[in-house]
């Protein structure tokens, strides 16, 4: 039977994993980690909508940049991003931001459907892969 934890040894658990994944279009390397609690329920609070055309098209705007900034971290795994930095984030190569969203999904156990499914999108592939390396 496994031992059950103690609320201190719950709140100590080293439980956020992380990966450095090679972007080569940014010249080098990119620091990844799971997103806590709060960080995935805000990703998530932000791709609900009122379920109006115009309302899924906005939520979908700049998802790629929103989520590399909740999971790009740095050496200590503080966040290197804020919500200010998503449209500049943004205004970076696609297939960077796809390396990133590919291992940041993988890491935190989010898939395509799941993002469309909240964004009530489920006729738009917008998080697939598209890199073609």
């Amino acid at each position: 039977m496994p031992k059950l934890l103690t609320r201190d040894q719950i709140l100590g658990a080293d439980d956020l994993p992380s990966e450095e994944v090679e972007v080569p279009e940014w010249g080098g390397s990119v620091k990844i980690r799971t997103m806590t609690g709060s960080e995935r329920d805000a990703f998530e609070a932000s791709l609900l909508g009122t379920g109006s055309k115009k309302d899924k098209q906005k939520v979908m705007l700049d998802i790629r940049a929103k989520f590399a900034s909740l999971v790009i971290v740095d050496k200590d795994n503080k966040r290197l991003f804020t919500a200010k930095d998503i449209k500049d984030l943004g205004n970076k190569s696609a297939s960077a931001l796809d390396r990133v969203l590919t291992v940041g999904q993988r890491l935190n156990g989010l898939s395509s459907d799941d993002v469309e499914d909240l964004a009530g999108n489920s006729e738009s592939d917008l998080l697939e892969d598209s890199t073609s390396d």
